[in-house]
């Protein structure tokens, strides 16, 4: 079952890079007492994904924050080396938490994956964009097809702060 608004987000394990290396954390506990923008691309530096999507929310970090968002997460089917990878690539970190849903654990959770297997990518996330209250999903704005970054833009969720 997909994902609503007004439902509570699943507690998943996943991964993000942190100076020790690795670490594992639940979805829950990310969540938890904060207002979190949540968003998912279907693969770190594919170009959407990088061209458009992570830049259009790095670049209006501030104007989300300033709407009372205590953080900016992107989430991905990959592993956490290249979720850390792209996090240096692009300069966002400290600016946008990286995490990695390696085996779309939590994609699966949420309802939102597709395959890609027709482009050799296998199981991944939709696209798409939540605003998070204390776990409590409040917006999603989920794209009709992996190509695109309109209705899950920075822009977007903007708006409907």
């Amino acid at each position: 079952m997909t994902i609503k608004v007004g439902d509570h987000l699943p507690s998943v394990s996943l991964r993000e890079p942190s100076a020790d290396g690795p670490k594992t954390i639940q979805s829950a506990d990310i969540m938890k007492g904060r207002r979190i923008v949540l968003f998912a691309v279907p693969g770190a530096f594919t170009p959407t994904c990088h061209r458009n999507h992570l830049p259009g929310f790095l670049a209006n970090e501030a104007a989300l924050r300033a709407k009372g968002v205590d953080e900016i997460a992107v989430i991905s089917v990959n592993d956490v080396h290249v979720m850390k990878a792209w996090e240096e690539a692009t300069g966002a970190k400290g600016k946008i938490r990286f995490l990695a849903d390696g085996n779309a654990d939590f994609a699966r959770a949420v309802g939102l994956t597709f395959d890609g297997a027709g482009g050799g990518m296998g199981v991944r996330s939709q696209r798409y964009a939540m605003l998070v209250e204390d776990g409590v999903v409040k917006v999603l704005n989920v794209e009709d097809a992996p190509g695109k970054a309109d209705v899950s833009s920075a822009g977007e969720i903007l708006k409907s702060l």
